[in-house]
C-alpha cells in the first residue's frame, strides 16, 4: 500500500465534500493488493462485518523481543475494502504495544467516519479494530 496514514488524513482535509471522500476511500481500497483465495478463509476472516473482510496477520519481533504486526487485507465490497486500507494504515507494521494504545476513536473523529458511515460500515469497522487490538494482546501476551 502507498498511502500512509498521514497521507490520508490531508488528503480527507483537503477534500470538502463528503462524495469526493468517498470516491477516496474506494480509490484506497483500489491500492490494496489482493489476497489469494487461499488466505481468504475462515482464519481470516474478521466476524462483525456484514461485507466479507478477511485480515492477514503476520507477527515478528523487535531486537528487544517486543512483537510487531503486520497486517494484508481485502473486502469484497468497494468501500469496505477502502476502510480496510485505512485501518492497514494505522495499524500495520506497528509494535502490539502501540496498536493497543493508538486513539482509534479519536483518529476516526477527525476523519469523520464516525457520522458518515452506515451503522453496519461502523460496526464493521469497529469489528476490524477489536480483532486488531485482540492479536496485539494475544502478541503481548505470548511474548511476556
Amino acid at each position: 500500500m502507498t498511502s500512509t496514514l498521514d497521507d490520508i488524513v490531508e488528503s480527507f482535509e483537503f477534500l470538502d465534500d463528503w462524495e469526493d471522500r468517498y470516491k477516496y476511500v474506494i480509490d484506497l481500497g483500489r491500492e490494496l493488493p489482493e489476497l489469494p483465495e487461499s488466505e481468504k478463509n475462515e482464519a481470516n476472516k474478521v466476524r462483525g462485518c456484514v461485507s466479507q473482510v478477511w485480515l492477514v496477520t503476520e507477527i515478528s519481533h523487535r531486537e528487544d523481543g517486543q512483537p510487531v504486526i503486520a497486517y494484508r487485507g481485502d473486502s469484497d465490497a468497494l468501500i469496505v475494502q477502502g476502510l480496510v486500507a485505512i485501518v492497514l494504515a494505522l495499524f500495520s507494521g506497528k509494535s502490539a504495544r502501540d496498536i493497543l494504545d493508538t486513539d482509534v476513536d479519536g483518529l476516526f473523529a477527525k476523519l469523520g467516519l464516525q457520522e458518515h458511515l452506515t451503522p453496519q460500515r461502523s460496526n464493521g469497522l469497529k469489528s476490524m479494530v477489536a480483532r486488531i487490538r485482540a492479536d496485539a494482546e494475544a502478541a503481548l501476551a505470548a511474548a511476556a
